[in-house]
């Protein structure tokens, strides 16, 4: 180890270190303090959803916890690892997130940083308990490892890594712009009808659509097949030379979207001879056949690919391939399949069981009003764009994401040096 630098206890840095309230507070509607846990506190951020539950001003002061400027927040129940900063939120912290307060003489970014890391998360895996769901305990949090440099290398490491943040955040505000204003544009198109509406109208299964426009059957625009049951044994927990990732239903978000770290499963490219059709590219559509029917989140919803050749299909996954002549893109198809009105219409045709799936007909027999080929042109040649750059930032940040996880471990303990990597993260910025 490089001198000046030290390895301590996660507790030998932290002047406190506790849990939320164990047990529940009472209720109140419109109080002003949020009860949050940990599956609020998403991308190093408190995030307060519209559902979560509050409690007044008398309730926190019972319960009260010392937050302060110097707090750093982590889940250590049920969902293990995600991490926030306190910034002074309104809350009320419940027993599956941990608290603790960086001190003063410690940079509160590099362990912010450290505790980011898969170095920390694997520290977490190795340590919780519970076989259906996860704990960690305060001892365990308490007894982390961390390699400690001095003070300004400490300051300097955090800034590498949290200009990696920054850029990977300004990304995905990035995409979440791009892709807002292709839906707005879907919406004030095909379901307002804004720039139709001085035109004439005509009744057709789906209610009153602009003249001239037809409803077709989904399997009319693209072709659709279910992804490959692969066999239990042909799948691979890590990923080894010349595999593929598995596609599953673990990679397409709630409500729609792709999710690129999700469920980890691998499969040798030698198993897969003949199955090119399942093997994935940029602009194919993947939907999701099977969900829980007491918290249907993503049943019907579909992910769009942005890489090449990387995935192969797995069953209970629908693909859709866009195969028209009227220039209905991929733009067109992604959204409507995760529009309010598709996604209901479809999940009516759903059987009805603990799992609830979707049949290939029910999907490929589905209705879509359809636009004029002139309109659908004019929409692709619009909304493509978007959806070319929402792919190039979403490469990006998986590059960048790689790069922070790996430069990490090998900055925290000394085998790379800032000043040998500077030059070049400033670059990639």
């Amino acid at each position: 180890m490089h001198e000046g630098w030290k390895t301590y206890k996660l507790e030998e840095l932290t002047s406190l270190l506790g849990d939320g309230l164990h047990g529940t507070p009472k209720y109140t509607e419109n109080g002003d303090y949020a009860f949050i846990n940990g599956n609020n506190l998403i991308n190093g951020k408190i995030v307060i959803k519209p559902d979560t539950k509050r409690v007044n001003h008398e309730q926190y002061l019972k319960y009260k916890k010392n937050l302060t400027d110097r707090t750093l927040l982590v889940s250590i129940n049920g969902t293990i690892g995600n991490v926030a900063i306190y910034r002074g939120e309104q809350i009320m912290l419940g027993k599956s997130a941990c608290y603790f307060n960086v001190k003063e003489n410690v940079d509160k970014e590099f362990i912010k940083q450290v505790i980011s890391s898969n170095y920390f998360l694997n520290y977490l895996e190795a340590n919780f308990t519970g076989s259906v769901i996860k704990n960690v305990s305060l001892k365990s949090m308490r007894e982390f490892p961390i390699n400690l440099p001095p003070l300004q290398e400490q300051k300097a490491i955090a800034s590498i890594l949290s200009a990696l943040d920054d850029k990977i955040e300004l990304n995905l505000q990035m995409n979440k712009t791009l892709e807002d204003m292709a839906m707005a544009l879907y919406k004030h198109w095909f379901v307002d009808f804004g720039p139709f509406q001085n035109g004439e109208f005509v009744d057709s299964e789906l209610g009153m659509i602009p003249k001239g426009w037809e409803v077709k059957r989904l399997d009319s625009l693209v072709s659709f097949s279910n992804g490959y049951a692969f066999k239990s044994k042909q799948l691979l927990k890590n990923e080894e030379e010349d595999c593929l990732h598995v596609f599953k239903m673990g990679h397409i978000k709630k409500g729609g979207g792709l999710k690129p770290d999700g469920t980890k499963s691998w499969v040798r490219k030698s198993d897969c001879i003949g199955l090119s059709k399942y093997i994935l590219k940029v602009g194919d559509i993947l939907m999701s056949m099977t969900d829980m029917k007491d918290n249907m989140t993503i049943l019907g919803h579909t992910a769009l690919m942005n890489e090449n050749e990387k995935y192969i299909v797995n069953q209970r996954v629908g693909l859709l391939r866009i195969k028209n002549n009227i220039k209905v893109g991929y733009p067109f198809i992604f959204i409507l399949t995760n529009s309010y009105d598709y996604i209901e219409r479809l999940r009516s045709q759903a059987n009805s069981g603990v799992q609830v799936n979707l049949s290939t007909d029910a999907i490929k027999s589905s209705l879509v009003v359809t636009p004029t080929r002139d309109i659908n042109e004019k929409f692709q040649n619009i909304a493509l764009p978007y959806f070319e750059q929402i792919n190039q930032n979403a490469i990006e940040n998986q590059t960048l994401t790689t790069l922070r996880d790996t430069l990490l471990p090998k900055l925290i303990s000394g085998e790379v040096r800032v000043k040998d990597i500077e030059q070049t993260i400033a670059q990639m910025l």
